[in-house]
């Protein structure tokens, strides 16, 4: 069809994320994707600044996660996992248990991060509920968070910053406590752990788990916080009893250094929450990980099974292709790609810190921040970057890009040359 009457199509049918029906700013048309590089129906290229909402590690087309993918479609695309089982999913959840911090030896394959995150909290609700603690189903987090648009997760999401105030008086109604310091790198806060450790002592009868993004606030913020803050985290939740679950679908996988972020803590989480990157941004998949604790808990209630079960759970297609993205990953020195984007990003948007408006440029790992202090003209800012040939997604204040690990210099320069150049405009 022509690119018009899809674009008519798409216009008339299709509902895009967080936007009005009908839209009110027309979407790019892609016709296909290779390396780091969109090309668009009218013939443009533009270098992906966002691997896909942070999933496309690897970049389009590769190679081997297009064999992986086309191997086992001529084997089977699906079936069911109750009461059944497969090789591609068996590895699978091997593997995340090898590689994911120690003692997270329980993998429950999910659909989407949204309901790894819905998945950990039942497993959290389910476990005190076996041990007859009933009583014990409220969740604690902090401001700025973002963990998906689901229920339970979207309780968790920041109350006020976002859209999920929506939903207030809908939702269950969480405990919130004071965004942690927001510097990576900054002498951590002793008065922030004394409150964090007084508010869970306060409410350790009623609090099921507490549930935070490690390092990385992602969707609520893009704010990076000292590890100490996660190791206070699991010496307090330990001593009063209550479950800490990490939810690192956005950080997992290397994004910001490290395999997983709760390796900057040196710490286990009870449950683990991974997704985006998992299959590298070729099919929708997700995994809640826990502890044989946990697992243990559950099994022994009254009700001892996990009462949740996706019709495509542990899907042979998207199984596959997460084993050969993570082998990808593995075989690879990506922390030494991480590195070279990481000093990338700090040269190329150091620039940006000078430009009135702009009130925080901040880099981790393969994340680069640019904040204003004012939201982002969507269009304005689309319009700019796609006039250079890269795609970034702004959102609220900031400026951002996740990009591809295999995203070369060159291609890393007209990134930070697009963010500065919209951050001057905006």
């Amino acid at each position: 069809m022509a690119a018009d009457d899809l674009l008519a199509l798409d216009a008339e049918h299709v509902w895009h994320p967080y936007g009005p029906m009908p839209g009110q700013v027309p979407p790019l048309l892609v016709s296909e994707a290779s390396g780091v590089r969109l090309r668009l129906a009218d013939g443009r290229e533009l270098v992906d600044g966002m691997s896909s909402w942070w999933s496309a590690i690897h970049g389009y087309r590769h190679p081997v996660l297009d064999a992986a993918l086309t191997d086992q479609a001529g084997r089977m695309s699906h079936v069911m996992f109750g009461g059944l089982t497969h090789e591609p999913a068996i590895r699978l959840a091997s593997t995340l248990a090898d590689i994911t911090p120690e003692g997270l030896r329980h993998v429950f394959l999910c659909d989407s991060g949204s309901v790894s995150v819905e998945v950990a909290v039942k497993m959290c609700l389910q476990y005190w509920r076996s041990l007859g603690r009933g009583g014990k189903r409220r969740l604690l987090t902090w401001r700025g968070g973002y963990h998906g648009d689901t229920f339970h997760p979207m309780s968790v999401c920041d109350p006020d910053g976002g859209m999920h105030s929506l939903w207030r008086g809908v939702l269950p109604e969480q405990l919130f406590v004071p965004a942690p310091p927001a510097d990576f790198g900054a002498t951590p806060d002793e008065s922030y752990v004394e409150m964090l450790a007084e508010t869970v002592e306060r409410h350790a009868d009623e609090l099921a788990a507490v549930v935070v993004e490690p390092v990385v606030q992602g969707a609520g913020g893009m704010r990076f916080h000292h590890p100490a803050y996660l190791r206070a985290l699991r010496e307090i939740t330990e001593r009063h009893g209550v479950l800490l679950v990490f939810d690192e679908i956005a950080t997992g996988f290397g994004r910001t250094g490290r395999l997983f972020a709760a390796e900057h803590a040196g710490v286990t989480p009870d449950v683990l929450c991974v997704g985006k990157a998992l299959t590298g941004g070729y099919l929708t998949m997700a995994a809640a990980l826990c502890t044989g604790e946990v697992a243990r808990g559950i099994s022994t209630g009254e009700v001892p099974v996990l009462a949740h079960g996706p019709t495509f759970m542990g899907n042979p297609l998207a199984s596959a292709v997460a084993n050969a993205s993570i082998g990808l990953l593995l075989e690879r020195d990506w922390q030494a790609d991480v590195r070279r984007i990481e000093d990338a990003l700090r040269q190329g948007l150091a620039p940006a810190a000078e430009l009135p408006g702009v009130v925080d440029v901040r880099v981790l790992g393969a994340i680069g921040v640019v904040q204003l202090d004012h939201d982002v003209d969507m269009a304005e800012a689309t319009r700019v970057v796609t006039g250079l040939g890269v795609w970034l997604r702004p959102f609220r204040d900031m400026l951002y890009t996740m990009p591809p690990y295999v995203t070369g210099d060159a291609d890393l320069a007209l990134v930070t040359r697009a963010i500065v150049e919209a951050a001057r405009t905006a």
